[in-house]
Order: C-alpha cells, then structure tokens, then sequence
C-alpha cells in the first residue's frame, strides 16, 4: 500500500513536544486512535480515543483495517509494545511506525551507560525469576516493571536470592517534565511514593561472583525444586550435550521428574514441554519454570507417553528419563520426524537391556556413565559409586 491504514506511533512522557512532524501528522489524520487512557491525554485524543481493552486485545483495531487509524505505544512500540503484536497480523504494507527514544535508551543516557553493554528485559507482565539467568558480577540490567509498588518487591526478591549488593537505580516517569531518579542498594530499599511509569536499572559490580548462574548445564540440584525424582547434575550436563541444543528448538521432556532438563534446555535457549504422569512432580515443575522466569518458553503436561503425546507439537528433540518402554519408543520412532534427536537414559537392567536393543536396531550411540564421589569412610575417605546411567542418542 503507498498510504498505509495503520499508524504505530511511539509516545514518550512529554506527549506530543516530543513528537516528530511525522508522528502529529499521523495522529492529526487518524479517524480512531487506541491507546492507554494517559496517552490518550497525553496528545489530547478527546473523542477519537478509545482505550485498549482489559485485557489487551488488538481485535477493536484490526476491526478497523481500511480506515485512518493511530496506535500509541510507549517508547519504542516494538519493544515488549504493541508494535510487534500488531505486525504480525497484517501485510507490510498496512502499517507504518515512528518510534521514539524508549525505557532502556533513556536509562542509560541518564546513567551514563553504554547501551551495546546492558542487557535489556521487559518484567511489567512476568517474574522476577527471569533476572536469574542474567544476573551476574559486573552486570549492569535495565529492566520495566508494572507499577509504583513494584521496585519495592523486586528489592526483596533480590534480598531473598542472595542479590542483596546489587544497586537499583528507580526512574520514574523517564522523559516528562516529573521525572525523577533515586538509587539504593537493594537490601537498604526504603524509597516510597515512586511514580509509574517505572523503570529499574540494576548494577551489579558489588554483587558475590558465587550468586550468578553458571552459563554451562549441570546446575547443582538444589537450584531446583524436586523431591528426590532429578537427574544428577554431572549426568544432566553429559544429558544436554546428547541433547545439543538450539535457540528456537522444543525439547519433549518425558517422565521429567523436576523439568530439570527442560530447565536447562530453556536456559539454552530452547523451548520445553515437559510431560509428567504424577501432579505432586508436575508442580514442582511449575515451580521451576516460574523460578527461572521461564513461563514463556517451558510448559508442564500432567499425562503419560505415549498416549499423551498425540496432540503436541513436534519437537526437534526428545529427552526420555527413565529409560522408557518398548511401546513408547515404537510410537516415538513411528510418529517424529526425521531429524528429530533422541536422547534415553536407563539404570535398571531391563532399561538397560531395552536400549541396547534399540542401539542396534536403529544406531546411534550407546555410553554407559559411571561415576563416583569421595566420601567419609571410617577416619577417612573412599569412593562411593553411583548407579551407573545407560545412555543412548539417535537421530531419527
């Protein structure tokens, strides 16, 4: 289209004074313009506005497809914004865009930061379990957060995970005529009356180096929640380079106990789902998936393979805890397509005894994992051996 339908129009606290000729040309010949009810004020919408719907729904807009129509975002509308929402619902040639300067830009040039050296996360709509993956000595993060309330209960959870040295710089109303910049220590937090829209940088030179999430698989198992049921840290880490993950991959984690594999994968990366007969297992997982702020990526599956695998989307790889049946490694071979990765491990002698067969059916690799760990024995140590783990991967 020359003369696209649709405007994305990036709004910043200053209202229309911040606003390029072209974004108030665009307002100026829209019929309807959506927005939040203080962006509606902000450009003085009057009865052209309508507010989104709760909760957010772009249906009112693409109702209106054909018609001069503006859409107000905050910042940059392609940055946890509507923009990116809307895009992919429409042909190229529907829509145009003008973005201004959005949270993370104007932290860092108030901060002084080096934008390329800051790692960006949108938490107005998830957990704080998210900052886990990223949080680290000398990490510096911006991060959007849902209301005045909420930089006081990010400072606790960071107190709680043992964050407590990281220092919180609390941007209210960033780019507008109230805007306003406190900092604190996470674990001295007493700010009060702090105004939305808000935004958290968090710096985290004086935090511990032990705090952070290491970056290769094999996390101690009592980053996890699990009742026993977990695959053992240096068996995991031998389990995920099987399983070689990609960004953008789903994994099929079946019998997966705590997710801990699934964890993993995702921290890769990757997707998950991760199916799991027993509900007290399941919430375990859920608790995991919600304490690494994974909710986007892994999901829990109360039911039993194969008979519950029909309906799932196919998966690029496949992890099979307990060793599994013949049944469910005849439908897994008979159902996923070629290309697919599968990875099984085993440590019961009919486990054992069903995989070795399945190496020489289908190929692949067969590894048998044994390790021991030096414990007290009398006035001094010996080795004390775990059961050994049969491991066999195939490419479909």
């Amino acid at each position: 289209m020359a003369d696209p339908w649709l405007s994305i129009v990036g709004l910043g606290e200053d209202g229309l004074s911040g606003l390029c000729d072209a974004s108030r040309d665009a307002l100026a010949r829209a019929e309807v313009i959506f927005g939040g009810p203080r962006h509606l004020d902000l450009v003085g919408a009057g009865p052209r506005g309508r507010a989104w719907p709760v909760p957010f729904d772009i249906a009112p807009v693409l109702a209106l497809r054909g018609c001069p129509v503006a859409v107000l975002a905050s910042g940059d509308p392609f940055w946890f914004g509507a923009g990116g929402t809307l895009a992919a619902h429409l042909q190229p040639g529907e829509w145009s865009a003008f973005p201004v300067a959005g949270a993370v830009s104007l932290a860092c040039a108030r901060l002084g930061w080096k934008i390329e050296e800051v790692g960006a996360l949108g938490l107005h709509a998830a957990g704080f379990g998210a900052l886990r993956r990223v949080l680290h000595r000398g990490a510096r993060l911006v991060v959007t957060l849902r209301d005045g309330s909420a930089p006081s209960a990010l400072a606790a959870w960071l107190v709680a995970q043992g964050y407590g040295a990281v220092r919180l710089h609390v941007l209210e109303r960033l780019g507008g005529p109230s805007e306003q910049v406190r900092s604190v220590q996470a674990d001295e937090f007493d700010l009060t009356g702090i105004a939305a829209p808000v935004t958290v940088a968090l710096d985290a030179a004086a935090m511990s180096p032990v705090v952070g999430l290491p970056r290769v698989p094999g996390l101690a198992e009592d980053r996890f929640a699990h009742d026993g049921q977990i695959t053992k840290s240096p068996i995991r880490a031998l389990t995920l380079a099987a399983l070689a993950p990609r960004p953008g991959e789903l994994l099929w984690d079946i019998g997966g106990g705590s997710g801990s594999v699934s964890v993993e994968w995702c921290l890769a990366g990757g997707r998950a789902i991760t199916i799991e007969p027993r509900p007290d297992r399941v919430a375990n997982i859920r608790a995991n998936i919600e304490g690494f702020g994974l909710v986007r990526q892994m999901e829990a599956v109360t039911g039993a393979a194969p008979d519950d695998l029909a309906g799932l989307p196919r998966p690029d790889a496949v992890f099979v805890g307990g060793g599994g049946s013949a049944a469910l490694h005849d439908w897994l071979w008979a159902h996923l397509s070629e290309g697919t990765r599968i990875v099984a491990n085993g440590v019961t002698l009919e486990t054992e005894s069903l995989l070795a067969e399945r190496h020489t059916r289908h190929g692949g690799e067969l590894l048998r994992i044994e390790l021991s760990r030096a414990e007290p024995l009398g006035r001094m140590r010996g080795w004390k051996a775990s059961r050994p783990v049969l491991q066999w991967s195939v490419t479909r």
